[in-house]
């Protein structure tokens, strides 16, 4: 088993920004506010339920020995090699934290209505890079989106009172019908990829080299020079876009981690011991 010591990034206990230590499970308590209702993850991360489900058969089984944060990230690994997406190697040791915060995560987690320069900064200040940023949208190749995220490119781009000029015709025609201009549409959910809504591929790219990318902010990675090059060639390369994609994600499991005696080893996923 690869073990993560070696791999421990510089995350200061003191700091509000944690890292990939599992506080987005915890549920809320009387001395903070958990990330789980957070604005970007409030009906929208979900899950939850396989990953208490997991940790209770692993504690029967081997108790106190494996961590919420190691479930969930296997987890993810598995979910994207059962749609057809690449596999990559997770190492593992990390401890789970002792907090959560929900107003760091309404503040640090991108937004689909950020310029893309506010996303990559968010990215660049964890250890991440403008690449990493171009790859890891790409897991938008599948999953929904709630209509609220993306309205206003269909009826009020950047206040315009006008559609977001770059949109397909046909594609707009489709999520106005979808997702009308009232509130209650907007938690109507539409795909983020409809060429290939169940399946892990590199067909996001393709939906924005022809501009049919349903976020703001995905469709904006084809309109910046210094983003648009590596989008054309992901589109065209599925083996390149595999390959980065699990380079990204190897990177993205090891950010801000707890080993050693920090942290802990919850015994339930939603609370610490």
């Amino acid at each position: 088993m690869v073990k993560l010591e070696t791999l421990q990034s510089d995350w200061d206990p003191v700091r509000k920004e944690k890292g990939c230590d599992a506080s987005i499970l915890l549920d809320d308590t009387i001395d903070f506010q958990g990330e789980k209702n957070a604005l970007p993850n409030r009906n929208s991360a979900r899950g939850y339920e396989v990953i208490d489900n997991i940790k209770a058969d692993v504690e029967r089984a081997c108790p106190s020995t494996v961590s919420c944060v190691d479930i969930l990230t296997l987890a993810a690994r598995e979910a994207v090699v059962m749609v057809g997406g690449p596999y990559w190697p997770v190492a593992l040791g990390r401890r789970d934290g002792l907090t959560a915060s929900q107003q760091a995560a309404n503040e640090q987690l991108p937004s689909p209505f950020e310029p893309l320069d506010n996303i990559t900064a968010k990215f660049t200040s964890r250890g991440l890079d403008l690449k990493d940023v171009v790859v890891l949208s790409g897991a938008h190749t599948i999953g929904y989106a709630q209509c609220f995220t993306f309205k206003r490119r269909l009826f009020d781009f950047k206040g315009s009172g006008k559609p977001d000029p770059t949109l397909d015709v046909s594609a707009l025609t489709n999520l106005q019908g979808l997702c009308p201009n009232t509130d209650s549409s907007n938690t109507i959910l539409a795909p983020l990829d409809t060429l290939s809504v169940y399946k892990f591929d590199n067909l996001y790219y393709t939906n924005l080299v022809n501009n049919v990318g349903l976020l703001e902010s995905d469709q904006a990675l084809m309109a910046d020079p210094r983003t648009s090059a590596m989008v054309t060639s992901y589109s065209t390369n599925p083996y390149l876009f595999s390959n980065d994609f699990a380079a990204s994600m190897m990177k993205l499991g090891s950010l801000g981690i707890l080993t050693g005696d920090k942290g802990q080893i919850r015994k339930k996923c939603g609370s610490m011991n």
